[in-house]
């Protein structure tokens, strides 16, 4: 069995998408964690946007890296941030950066700050689709 870890900085947004599309793309095959350089809470514009697609991330919690005891096969980060602590994880087979905003940042009203999450959610979407299938 394989394991996959996707970082990125606070661990409440691409982070938990990431984890909550492998877990439900390779269930079977892959062990799927996540975790963040300075972790915060699960975000509820994520798990909305999660819902939208029939992934439900809302029991998903967010992890600092050190809590994280396996050795990953395979790092993902998603963040500049998390690009530089991933040192931690030398033992990995393979380390992939995926440069992806942080949703968390947008600004605006209601339905334009969810248009943000649904286009981060597709992009890493895309991007496991290509990487991982």
């Amino acid at each position: 069995m394989k394991t996959i870890l996707f970082i990125c900085s606070g661990n409440s947004c691409r982070s938990q998408m990431a984890e909550g599309f492998a877990r439900a793309i390779r269930p079977k095959e892959w062990q799927v964690f996540s975790a963040g350089t300075n972790p915060g809470s699960l975000n509820k514009n994520a798990v909305r946007v999660m819902e939208e697609v029939g992934i439900d991330i809302s029991r998903q919690y967010s992890k600092d890296i050190k809590e994280i005891k396996i050795r990953p096969d395979i790092v993902v980060t998603l963040s500049g941030n998390a690009k530089g602590k991933c040192s931690v994880f030398a033992g990995a087979q393979k380390v992939l950066h995926w440069d992806i905003e942080d949703p968390f940042d947008a600004k605006g009203r209601d339905e334009d700050v969810l248009n943000v999450y649904r286009r981060v959610r597709d992009k890493i979407k895309g991007l496991i689709n290509k990487n991982f299938i």
